[in-house]
């Protein structure tokens, strides 16, 4: 799979009529805003300068298609690498279009989530869901590229980002399908009995995390990033039998800006009862 040229969820994207109206209509009358802050963590979002202003979501429902691969080669599968990463940015890119239409600076506390149909194993359902947020003092806190800022740390990760001087500029992605090679006849009669390194499947698995980390990393850079926190590093097999699996990387891309933001001390508490 060759590096994508940028993020598609930092690119614009059509809205359907439904969220449209939605959004809309929330935004008549005197506005009521919906979030999947828990209270602790839309508390602290309003202490550190920013409101909340609607739940925001994006889905994609896609056909995961299929790809040989020889049984005693470690290799990436690069078909279904595509369309994983591909449909979970169609679903962040759908979230962010309807944070973009509510106005806002950006979306904080973003989950990514895929899941799978009873009537049909090659079609999954991948869901971004996050609160979009905006800056109380008017202040425009977008990307340098115009977008709503995207990230999946807590309300509290993101207070102490932001008192330190850190903001979010986008949660990237890193992902790579990769088949791990069958042991031959010989490997397993060596290895029966033993206490030993399976060499084949160490090597595969390292490339492939290392792939999707690597993918991860370039993300960060395309947006100007001079780092990616909250890193997590997940493998699934879904449904391409026992040697297919996905390594899937994900992490909130963060940039300095304010250099001279005091750090915030920790203050020691004493509980109350005995």
């Amino acid at each position: 799979m060759a590096q994508p040229t940028g993020p598609i969820s930092q690119q614009p994207q059509p809205l359907p009529d439904s969220a449209r109206g939605r959004l809309t209509q929330s935004q008549q009358g005197r506005p009521c805003f919906t979030s999947d802050l828990s209270v602790n963590e839309f508390v602290l979002a309003t202490q550190a300068g920013f409101v909340p202003v609607g739940l925001v979501m994006g889905t994609s429902i896609y056909h995961i298609g299929v790809q040989p691969s020889r049984w005693n080669v470690s290799q990436e599968l690069a078909v279904l690498t595509q369309a994983m990463y591909t449909a979970r940015e169609l679903a962040m890119a759908r979230m962010e279009a309807e944070a973009d239409l509510l106005g806002a600076d950006g979306v904080i506390g973003v989950e990514v989530r895929a899941r799978r149909y009873a009537f049909s194993a090659e079609i999954m359902e991948f869901i971004a869901v996050g609160t979009a947020v905006k800056a109380e003092n008017g202040t425009s806190l977008r990307t340098p590229a115009g977008r709503p800022f995207t990230s999946h740390l807590s309300g509290q990760d993101f207070w102490t980002l932001w008192q330190h001087g850190w903001i979010p500029r986008a949660l990237v992605l890193g992902t790579c399908v990769y088949h791990v090679a069958h042991l031959t006849f010989r490997q397993m009669l060596q290895a029966a009995g033993q206490n030993t390194e399976l060499g084949t499947y160490t090597q595969a698995v390292y490339d492939a995390r290392e792939i999707a980390m690597s993918r991860m990393q370039y993300e960060g850079s395309q947006v100007g990033a001079d780092g990616i926190v909250g890193v997590t590093v997940r493998e699934d097999d879904w449904v391409w039998g026992e040697h297919a699996v996905e390594f899937f990387a994900m992490g909130t891309a963060v940039s300095r800006l304010r250099p001279d933001a005091s750090p915030v001390s920790p203050q020691m508490t004493m509980p109350l009862s005995g």
